[in-house]
C-alpha cells in the first residue's frame, strides 16, 4: 500500500490524475452530442444530470448521471490498482473536486452528487449503495433532487460507520460538507418552497 508520507510523487500523480478525470464535463458534452444546446444556458445552468433532465431528454440525463458517477469510480479504482487504498481516497477527493471546479470550464462546475455517489460505490460498495438508496427514497418521497442529495450526503458517513468502513468517515464528511456548500442556493429555495421538483423542464 502507498505510504503517502514518503511518496510525494505518487501523491501528486494520484491527485492530478483524479482531478483531471473528475474535471471532464460530461453533462456539457452529452447535451452537445444529443443536439440539446449549451447546458450552461439551460435551466439552472448546472452541468449535472438533474439539469440535463430539464431538457426533457431522459436518455441524455441518464448518460450524464452514469458518466459523472463513473468518472469518480474509475479514478478510485485506478488509484487503488496502482498505489493502494490510501491513494484511492486521494483520488476520490481529487475527482470530486475536479467535478466541482473543472479546469476545462473556468473552474465553474457541478454540485457533485453523481460523482460523490460514484466514488462511494468504488471505495466501499455497501456504503455507496446505501447512499444511493437513501437518495432514491428521499427523491421518491420529496420529489426534489437537491433535497434527496442533501439527505444522502448527510447520512453517508453514518452508513460508513455502521457498515464497518470507519476509515472512510472523515473523507465522506469532507465530501458531504462540499455537497452542502455547493447546494447553499438550493437550500434557500427549499426553505422558501420554490425549489423545482424532479422532471420539471427548465
Amino acid at each position: 500500500m502507498l505510504d503517502l508520507g514518503s511518496s510525494l510523487m505518487a501523491l501528486i500523480v494520484t491527485a492530478v490524475g483524479g482531478y483531471l478525470l473528475g474535471s471532464i464535463p460530461f453533462g456539457v458534452l452529452v447535451t452537445r452530442i444529443f443536439g440539446l444546446g449549451d447546458l450552461r444556458r439551460i435551466g439552472s445552468g448546472n452541468i449535472g444530470a438533474t439539469n440535463v433532465l430539464r431538457t426533457g431528454n431522459k436518455a441524455a440525463a441518464l448518460a450524464t448521471l452514469l458518466l459523472d458517477g463513473g468518472k469518480g469510480a474509475v479514478a478510485v479504482m485506478l488509484a487503488r490498482a496502482v498505489y493502494g487504498e490510501d491513494a484511492a481516497q486521494v483520488a476520490a477527493f481529487s475527482a470530486f473536486l475536479g467535478h466541482l471546479y473543472p479546469v476545462w470550464l473556468g473552474f465553474r462546475g457541478g454540485k457533485g452528487v453523481a460523482t460523490f455517489l460514484g466514488t462511494l460505490i468504488a471505495l466501499a460498495w455497501p456504503v455507496g449503495l446505501a447512499a444511493c438508496a437513501t437518495w432514491l427514497v428521499a427523491a421518491v418521497i420529496g420529489r426534489i433532487s437537491s433535497l434527496a442529495a442533501l439527505v444522502a450526503a448527510a447520512l453517508a458517513a453514518v452508513w460508513a460507520a455502521m457498515l464497518g468502513h470507519r476509515e472512510l468517515v472523515w473523507l465522506i464528511v469532507v465530501l458531504a460538507t462540499l455537497v452542502f456548500w455547493r447546494h447553499r442556493e438550493n437550500i434557500e429555495r427549499i426553505r422558501a418552497g420554490t425549489e423545482p421538483r424532479i422532471g420539471r423542464r427548465g
